[in-house]
């Protein structure tokens, strides 16, 4: 049974690296802690559920393509318009100010998706059910299990060419490491902050849209992984690529473990390997002073 709960932490630690990558993105450069990443997490879930209900009859790799691209691309477009409308006048803003306003986005995205989606579970486990399983030593394992770690390995490896390799990743990482100093040196600093939102936006929503053939969508799904993804943050780091991979195993392979073995200590033993890490290391694992 080890195996098993060693391979669920990793398929739990893959929907914990889309999100927290995003939020990381997001608050390295940006500045503005967002308590609405979340809810663009359930906007990616809900929007995949809705496309794999209407593609049923579709091969499994096209709906879950669609479903994918779809929740992307909504959780990417609602980041747009939050980010040119409120969020563009919290930068250097107070904590309290950033709290009260993404809290306050958080409740509005939730009562647009009642609204657009109704306020009802939406079920989407066709691509699971359709993918079957496979036997590991002896086990039998879903392979969408399977498929979901593949395509979060894939994604990372995307994201690491992006911030590394390209222009664009390091003038974000620029932006993450001295934001005066980088408008001094001419970054367009407003394009690029849109960008960044944008892009976390859509990893939230990738998740969201991954998660929702193993679990249903529903109102204040973005909650939990919302709260696991800044214990990510603070144990891998803000803005590392390896912090948040890192912490994501961390977090992925304790949680199963501690479920098996000792229930209750579930959200407490993470928090406390939080604050552990906090007192050795204030910056994280791999984050920067």
């Amino acid at each position: 049974m080890g195996l098993i709960y060693a391979l669920n932490g990793l398929y739990f630690a893959a929907f914990l690296f889309l999100t927290s990558l995003g939020l990381s993105i997001i608050l390295g450069v940006m500045g503005i802690l967002n308590l609405a990443h979340g809810s663009l997490y359930a906007v990616g879930g809900f929007m995949a559920a809705y496309l794999i209900a209407l593609m049923a009859h579709q091969p499994v790799a096209l709906t879950l393509l669609a479903a994918a691209v779809g929740g992307v691309l909504l959780a990417g477009a609602v980041g747009l318009v939050l980010e040119t409308t409120l969020l563009k006048h919290m930068y250097r803003r107070a904590l309290e100010y950033q709290l009260l306003i993404t809290f306050g986005i958080l409740l509005l995205i939730e009562d647009l998706i009642k609204l657009v989606f109704g306020g009802e579970s939406r079920y989407a486990s066709a691509p699971f059910d359709a993918m079957g399983s496979v036997q590991i030593l002896g086990h039998t394992y879903p392979v969408y299990f399977l498929f979901v770690m593949a395509a979060t390995a894939v994604v990372g490896a995307f994201i690491w060419w992006l911030m590394v390799k390209t222009r664009l990743g390091i003038m974000l990482r620029a932006i993450e490491q001295d934001r005066d100093m980088a408008e001094a040196m001419g970054i367009p600093m407003r394009r690029l902050t849109v960008v960044a939102f944008v892009l976390g936006a859509g990893l939230a929503g990738l998740a969201g849209a991954l998660v929702v053939p193993t679990t249903p969508a529903v109102l204040g799904m973005g909650m939990e992984p919302l709260i696991m993804a800044f214990i990510v943050v603070v144990v891998g780091g803000l803005g590392s690529l390896k912090g948040a991979l890192l912490g994501s195993l961390i977090v992925g392979l304790t949680r199963p473990f501690t479920v098996a073995f000792f229930a209750e200590m579930e959200m407490p033993l993470l928090f406390l390997i939080a604050v552990v890490i906090l007192v050795i290391r204030p910056e994280g694992l791999f984050g920067h002073r």
